[in-house]
């Protein structure tokens, strides 16, 4: 089996939205990856995904601090 993954997605949205969002994380020192499964699929040629459907991950152990930043960012 795969190994569990040590981030978690915290947030679905548009590119732009999520790149707010990571630099409001970024300013309160946590680091966040993104998944873009269309952009992805693009580039290999093929199809795929869903557009403005970009995942935002952390670390599970930032997760309690960062999902309060992405609420207040978002309201």
């Amino acid at each position: 089996m795969f190994p569990e993954s040590e981030y978690e997605r915290v947030y679905t949205g548009s590119l732009i939205t999520i790149q707010f969002l990571q630099n409001m994380l970024q300013d309160s020192g946590i680091n966040s990856v993104t998944r873009d499964d269309m952009k992805s699929g693009m580039m290999a040629g093929f199809g795929g995904g869903i557009p403005d459907h970009v995942q935002l991950f952390v670390k599970k152990i930032d997760t309690q601090e960062a999902l309060p930043i992405i609420e207040k960012s978002l309201s």
